[in-house]
């Protein structure tokens, strides 16, 4: 059912838009485009998305969820408030939204992120003491994720909020203190009390306020693309040059990786960009040799926005990204081909819909991040 829901909210969205636009973006004229049109089923098994890791609210539903959403949707919108609220740093500036912003694709533009000291400005333009070694991953579908960061560390995303939150570089903030903080702030601890009714004692604990911001982050859901409109039947979705990039796609090898639906996998794949002999990935976790220099496959939904690319952010252009990965995996194309697959790649599978509210305010008064680098892209 879930994904019969999911195809008619695609197809919905897609109808809008050939009602404002008069067409379909990027569909080709004459007896090609025609033959195009005509293919029924990707080539691959199209498959569903996973069971997501928690129960997913529905943000847009504010202010008057039903009862039975409602406690999910009071610990989503709670979480919204933290992610925001940099009463979670040191510095009372930096926030979970400074290095997953909604320009940049859920990550901050940055080749690496830079953590508390680079004040209230989002985007490639902050600077400060607190650089970090790894690009900000995307938090688009993080909902269906297995395990989390570059290097896996972390089963859930409840035990991931604690990461960033104590690391001297990222949020710098003693967990104690911050707890006690929140506490004392009447609009947290009454929005606390709603999202978790059931807690004996004191809501305001360091475990909801790791669920609350699991919540929100599970809300981040990206899967009503032009792709999702074409397998829900408007062959018009897709126009020729994205279909032929969705066939060099499967050719090359890319989805043992990349699984559609979601386009990610919980693969781990050492890629050999950077420095060599740096960062040793995913066997700084397992100790094991195979996964030396190993970082985890990264969603290819909304691609076009989180640059720069891979575990380093070493490479910022998105065509030289797959340039690379077209070399590594062997996989010989011709430049119209190429051009292909960065058209399915950059307009197939964009879906930012469901990005939630960015609060004008939160419940400690600080002033909230601001993306103040946007820059043409």
């Amino acid at each position: 059912m879930a994904g019969v829901r999911r195809r008619r909210l695609a197809r919905g969205w897609l109808l809008l838009q050939l009602s404002l636009t008069g067409g379909a973006g990027g569909a080709g004229t004459g007896c090609d485009a025609a033959a195009d049109a005509e293919r029924l089923e990707p080539p691959w098994p199209v498959g569903e998305f996973p069971a997501p890791s928690g129960p997913i609210a529905v943000l847009e539903l504010e202010p008057e969820p039903s009862n039975a959403l409602r406690g999910e949707w009071e610990r989503a919108e709670l979480g919204r408030l933290l992610f925001y609220d940099p009463i979670l740093s040191s510095d009372r500036e930096t926030a979970c939204a400074t290095c997953h912003a909604e320009i940049w694709g859920r990550g901050d533009g940055l080749a690496v992120s830079i953590g508390v000291g680079g004040g209230l400005l989002i985007g490639p333009g902050r600077a400060g003491p607190s650089v970090l070694t790894r690009n900000a991953p995307t938090l688009w579908n993080v909902a269906f994720r297995r395990s989390l960061f570059w290097d896996g560390r972390s089963a859930s995303l409840e035990e991931q909020v604690l990461l960033p939150l104590a690391s001297p570089l990222e949020l710098d903030r003693d967990p104690i203190a911050l707890m006690d903080e929140i506490a004392a702030i009447p609009e947290y601890a009454t929005r606390f009390a709603r999202a978790f009714p059931k807690a004996t004692g004191d809501a305001v604990t360091l475990a909801h306020l790791q669920m609350a911001i699991a919540a929100f982050e599970r809300t981040l859901v990206s899967d009503q693309s032009i792709y999702e409109a074409w397998l829900a039947g408007d062959r018009r979705a897709l126009g020729p040059e994205v279909l032929t990039g969705m066939q060099v796609f499967a050719d090359a090898g890319c989805p043992s990786c990349h699984t559609p639906p979601t386009f990610d996998s919980e693969r781990f794949a050492a890629r050999h960009v950077g420095a060599a002999g740096g960062d040793r990935g995913r066997a700084a976790i397992s100790e094991a040799p195979e996964d030396e220099g190993a970082f985890k496959v990264p969603s290819l939904r909304n691609l076009r926005n989180t640059g720069p690319y891979f575990h380093d952010g070493s490479v910022a252009d998105l065509g030289l990204a797959v340039d690379h990965e077209l070399a590594e995996s062997g996989a010989v194309v011709t430049g119209d081909e190429r051009r292909a697959l960065v058209a399915f790649l950059t307009q197939a599978l964009v879906d930012r819909s469901r990005g939630p509210a960015i609060p004008t305010a939160v419940p400690s008064g600080l002033p909230v991040p601001v993306d103040g680098f946007r820059v043409l892209r």
